[in-house]
């Protein structure tokens, strides 16, 4: 009996600290923020399988399976909060499988990632955290509505929102993945109260295209009329 003792404790002293050099925490850096709107861009190098948990401005990188995955980029315009109002996940990079695990809203704060490489070799992974407004209190409101806009209207964050979401189906059907936005704004131009424009990218085989977008929306239905998107 004090035999076997003896070896599970081995065991477990070999065992133990193979667990903790498969994980890697990371603070994040800090650039810009306020206002209620947030954002994480993270970037991870992955063999095989590995899983990105952010609390806060604190990260852990996990490997599951394969080499050790490792940080190669953790930059945010604030802390995550631990209850945002609006959450949002958005892979940007990598040949494999993204997809949110564990949304921050439903986890204690925490937002989870699970990726899954199959193929041979490390590849890049980035993807997006958006967020808006905080559990401290009720999201922010949404920005100044156009020239034009009173009272009982459709918001414009929502219109913002229905937009982004027919222009990434267009993009997907026309065979473009890790659709990002780069830019989404009300049309300011006079006589364009009910267009949101803005940029966007998308990847197809081994290139990454830029495009232009339009949409006119119908801020009394919260309908989209129209979608255009070009490239540039």
């Amino acid at each position: 009996m004090r035999r076997q003792t003896f070896l599970s404790i081995a065991i477990l002293a070999v065992f133990i600290p193979s667990i903790r050099a498969n994980t890697e925490s990371r603070r994040a850096t800090i650039v810009g923020g306020g206002g209620g709107i947030g954002k994480c861009i993270i970037e991870v190098s992955v063999d095989d399988g590995a899983e990105v948990e952010v609390t806060g401005d604190t990260g852990l990188l996990r490997t599951i399976s394969g080499q050790t995955a490792t940080w190669r980029r953790f930059q945010c315009s604030a802390g995550l909060p631990r209850n945002p109002g609006d959450f949002r996940f958005i892979k940007v990079r990598g040949r494999g499988t993204a997809q949110l695990i564990g949304d921050p809203r439903r986890n204690g704060g925490r937002a989870v990632v699970h990726i899954a490489d199959p193929k041979g070799g490390r590849e890049n992974y980035i993807f997006d955290l958006q967020w808006r407004g905080s559990g401290g209190g009720p999201p922010p409101g949404p920005p100044p509505l156009p020239p034009g806009r009173g009272p009982g209207r459709f918001p414009i964050a929502k219109a913002i929102r229905i937009c982004q979401d027919s222009v990434t189906d267009r993009l997907t059907r026309d065979g473009y993945s890790a659709v990002n936005f780069q830019q989404t704004i009300p049309d300011s131009n006079p006589g364009r109260n009910d267009w949101v424009i803005g940029k966007v990218t998308g990847e197809r085989g081994s290139g990454t295209r830029r495009f232009s977008f339009s949409c006119s929306v119908d801020f009394s239905s919260g309908t989209v009329r129209s979608v255009d998107v070009r490239r540039r």
